[in-house]
């Protein structure tokens, strides 16, 4: 018998007053008969719980005993999920560890307290080398996200326009150490980089958001759509392989081995947005690297190597 599942029984009857054996079994994956095992071990221990019989019973916690496990003020349960969430992105154990606690906390605590756990997560993967320290804005998007208030943002765009906009805070994602605001507009879901913002202000109307709504698979659709703009092009090349790890740091997820062959080197596929993008990144390589395909990369690469000639030719004849 599994001490986290009896920890879990004590703190599901602490939560909700009252839990059946099959609720439990539901909540905790195992058989309606081990839950019930699981029950009748707590009152055997002297754990204060008695079962009630009759078509509303369950078993409950004896005059609404309390554990000690989740004796959280307001504040510190919202604190205490900031930094859980983003922990927890990365591991399905640890997110069913989260809805434990979740379940465990008092009612009236919970729901800012799993709007905390969803307003902030962190993505490790790289999309570039850039390094930026955490925005000054966050900290507020972050309250008006728990608060489900909605924010008027002056935002600078892509074309470097201003534009005011009023939207719905759904989340934020820390990527590579830039900041992304995911949130609802009168065009639906949108993203926007922190650090365009210029100016903003939460207001008193409240935010609407998807019931289905979750950061992780909003986030996620985000990612895929970006990746396909930066991968619109693809080049086989052929490089030594002790420097296959080189080129994928250089290309991070756009980088895949196909495999040696026979003279030590190994065929790798590449991506970026153009052709012209690609033969950047590669010209430095010079002759360490072989572009098989496409015939457009292999000649942006000529391009570049005769306009390097040319310029520097007179200097070194």
């Amino acid at each position: 018998m599994r001490a986290d599942r009896l920890v879990a029984a004590l703190l599901l009857m602490q939560a909700r007053g009252r839990v059946t054996a099959a609720e439990l079994a539901d909540e905790l994956e195992v058989s309606v008969a081990t839950a019930r095992r699981d029950l009748e071990a707590l009152s055997a221990a002297g754990v204060p719980v008695y079962p009630q019989p009759g078509r509303n019973g369950g078993w409950s916690l004896v005059g609404g005993a309390r554990t000690d496990l989740s004796g959280l003020s307001a504040p510190e349960a919202r604190e205490l999920f900031l930094l859980l969430g983003p922990a927890a992105a990365g591991s399905d154990q640890a997110r069913a560890a989260l809805r434990k606690l979740l379940r465990a906390l008092p009612q009236t605590f919970r729901a800012d307290a799993e709007a905390a756990a969803e307003a902030t997560m962190t993505d490790p993967t790289r999309w570039s080398g850039r390094v930026r320290h955490r925005p000054e804005l966050v900290d507020l998007l972050q309250a008006a996200v728990i608060g489900r208030r909605k924010v008027r943002l002056d935002y600078l765009d892509s074309r470097r326009e201003h534009t005011e906009r009023l939207i719905d805070p759904w989340g934020l994602v820390d990527k590579d150490d830039v900041w992304y605001l995911v949130a609802g507009t009168d065009r639906g879901q949108r993203t926007f980089r922190v650090d365009r913002i210029v100016a903003a202000e939460p207001t008193a109307e409240p935010a609407e958001r998807p019931a289905d709504f979750t950061l992780t698979a909003a986030w996620h659709q985000v990612v895929g759509e970006v990746e396909q703009r930066r991968s619109r092009t693809w080049a086989t090349v052929l490089v030594e392989t002790r420097f296959v790890p080189v080129l994928r740091d250089q290309f991070g997820l756009h980088c895949h081995a196909d495999g040696e062959v026979a003279d030590g080197r190994t065929q790798v596929r590449v991506a970026a947005p153009t052709p012209l993008d690609i033969a950047r990144q590669l010209a430095g390589w010079g002759a360490m690297i072989e572009v098989l395909e496409p015939r457009s990369v292999r000649a942006e690469l000529a391009r570049i190597g005769t306009e390097l000639a040319d310029r520097y030719a007179a200097e070194h004849g």
